[in-house]
Formats: C-alpha cells, structure tokens, sequence
C-alpha cells in the first residue's frame, strides 16, 4: 500500500482561500484524520487528493508515484489514481441491486466476468452483505447501504482509501457500531486511509494520527493521545473537548521557581521548564475537567470551593465547583458524589495545564 505524501497544497475559490499551504503525510498502511471544523478545508483537501479538484499549487505523491504538480503541470484524472472513495451520500446506485454496485468498477475495468464474480463476492463477504447480493440497493438499512459503498470503494483493491464523513447520515448508534467495524475493515486490510470528519469521537476512535485542521492549514498533527492531552494552541484544545479557562500571571514561587497565579484566588500551579514566559505575563491557564479530581474538602484553603450543581456521567460524576469569582469544571466517582453546596477541594494535575498568552486589549487590559 501507498504512502500518501501532500506539500505546499493551497486551493482558492474566489477570494475564498480553502487550503493554505498545507503539507501532510499519511504513512502506508496508517489511518490519518482529517479533523476540523465546517469550512476549515479538510474535505477541500481530501478532493485535491482525490483528484476531484486541481490545486492552484502544490505536490501530491503516492507511493513515490507523482499526481499532482503545479510546478511541472502534472495532474493525473481520479480513474487513474488508484484510491477508492467513500462519501457522505454513499452514492449508491438505486437502479442496481447489491452486486451490481459493487461489481461497477470492476465492469469499467474490464476484469473478466468470473473473476469480477470471484472479487465481490468476496468483498461482499468482508463488509457482511454476502447473503444480501441480489437485494436491490434502495431496500438496504442506512448501515447496509454504506458497508455497500465501502465494500464498491475496497473491490478493486485501491492503493488509498478515502473517506469523506462516512457515518454522518447514520444513527448514534449505528454510527458508533460502525466505527469499529471500520477501523476493523481497515487493520485487516492494511489499507492506507485518509478520513475526513468533525467529530472528535470518530477521529478518537479511529486514527493512527489525526491532522487538526482551522481555516484552510494545520493546527497539529499527532496521535489521538497526543493532541488531546498535549495541545499545542488554544484553537486546539477547544475544539478537542471541553477545557476550563481561568485568567492568570507569572509569578516566582517560594522554591524561586515559576508559577501561573490565577487572579484573585490564591490558587497556582506550578509551570513547565522550558517555556519563554516572564514574571508579571498576563496568561489564559487552561486544563479539562478530567484532569481535575472534585473530593471532599475539611477546611477551607487553595482550591477549595462549592458544588453548585453536579450530573452523572458514564460511571463518573461531573461537577461545577465555584471558587470565588470563577468556577471550575471537575470529576469524581460516582460513590463518593459530593452534595449541592458542599465544600469541594480540587487536585489539578500540573501535567494537564496548558498556558496561552493573554493579548492586550484596546483599553490596556489584556483578553484570552
């Protein structure tokens, strides 16, 4: 299977700038995400590589094998490149049956009957339609129809998989069933992927590596792991879960070494080694609320503050906890959930904390 490998990518439409400068690669075999917001240029992306759309500049390679380049002219048509294709709608023939969808490709191939009867069959199979191949295509369920689309994408053995928000039109249920299904499909098949999505829990679930995308480039890219627990800007941490957000300032601690104060609080953490920040910086100190165990507090101090309303959530309890002039989200088990007003103090994990310059505002303020 290929490697996909995308340098200097930009496409515009009009004034509209989709893809600005992007440079990405998925590694042969690996499950890369594409994950953004609407309009961030993720499916725009997807196409170019796709063949679907030319690049105003830019090189596209699989396998070493060039398909697109400005500099030199070439671009090779979709037929040609060897990637299969799975899209949003499906688009599943309705006049054809089950067989007939998938045995399409082959028919424009021209591979022989038997063998073309051999290949979906066995296709068909793999995705679980194989009792199903003579149903015609409108009569299939949601998830039937895109394991059909899937196993038309798979059947003539594509060096790329492509896939752009494949399980939107699904049910939640459906759709979480599916996703495991996929990422099944996919390992057994050792197929290099790129998926498109904005949902964070398909790129979790599914990806080797997730490329976070915003306004047509990347934000960062990395393992699952990676960019949710180590964001490396405040757009992604945003867009990745939910984050607590508490302004703060660079202070020497009592060792001398450097701690974010959160304003008005008596509450700090202490800072990471290696940063560029001074003593005084205004910052936004950030961290989610898993990272912040909610427990039962004696007496007052640090971090300590009042449930004002908590809910059950998947074997865990979720807590706001007001402290002073600014409240936290938190976490705690489910046996040992603490009451409305009660006293809570809260253990932040130092690992978990992220900081973010705070800008000056027009009045000489400063704003996250």
């Amino acid at each position: 299977m290929g490697t996909v490998w995308a340098s200097g990518l930009v496409k515009t439409f009009g004034t509209v700038v989709a893809v600005n400068d992007l440079s990405f690669e998925a590694k042969a075999g690996e499950f890369l995400t594409l994950l953004g917001p609407s309009g961030c240029g993720k499916t725009t992306t997807l196409r170019l590589v796709a063949g679907l759309e030319r690049p105003d500049r830019g090189e596209i390679q699989v396998g070493g094998r060039p398909l697109s380049s400005t500099e030199s002219g070439l671009f090779v048509p979709p037929e040609r490149r060897g990637m299969g294709m799975v899209f949003q709608s499906y688009a599943i023939w309705p006049h054809m049956t089950v067989y007939e969808n998938v045995a399409f490709p082959l028919q424009e191939l021209r591979v022989p009957r038997a063998e073309t009867r051999e290949r979906v069959m066995a296709m068909l199979g793999t995705v679980g339609l194989g009792d199903l191949h003579a149903r015609p295509a409108p009569m299939l369920s949601g998830g039937q129809q895109q394991r059909v689309a899937l196993a038309r994408a798979l059947v003539s053995n594509p060096q790329v998989l492509l896939l752009d928000e494949p399980l939107s039109n699904l049910d939640a249920r459906l759709r979480e069933e599916m996703r495991f299904e996929l990422r099944e499909m996919q390992a057994k098949l050792g197929i290099t992927s790129i998926f498109v999505t904005h949902d964070q829990a398909e790129a979790m679930t599914l990806s080797d590596r997730i490329v976070v995308m915003n306004a047509g480039r990347i934000e960062q890219e990395g393992s699952p792991e990676e960019v949710y627990q180590r964001p490396s800007t405040r757009f992604v941490m945003d867009f990745l879960g939910r984050a607590n957000h508490l302004p703060a300032r660079i202070a020497k601690g009592e060792d001398g070494s450097l701690v974010a104060e959160i304003e008005e609080s008596g509450c700090s953490v202490p800072v990471a080694a290696g940063g560029s920040w001074s003593v005084g910086q205004a910052v936004l100190l950030a961290f989610r609320p898993e990272a912040v165990e909610a427990r039962a507090a004696e007496r007052e101090g640090a971090w300590v503050g009042v449930v004002r309303s908590s809910v059950y959530v998947s074997g865990r309890v979720e807590y706001v906890v007001e402290m002073g002039n600014f409240t936290v989200r938190a976490t705690g088990p489910e046996d040992a959930r603490l009451p409305h007003d009660a006293r809570a103090k809260l253990c932040v994990s130092p690992r978990a904390v992220r900081l973010w310059p705070r800008e000056p505002d027009a009045n000489g303020g400063t704003v996250g």
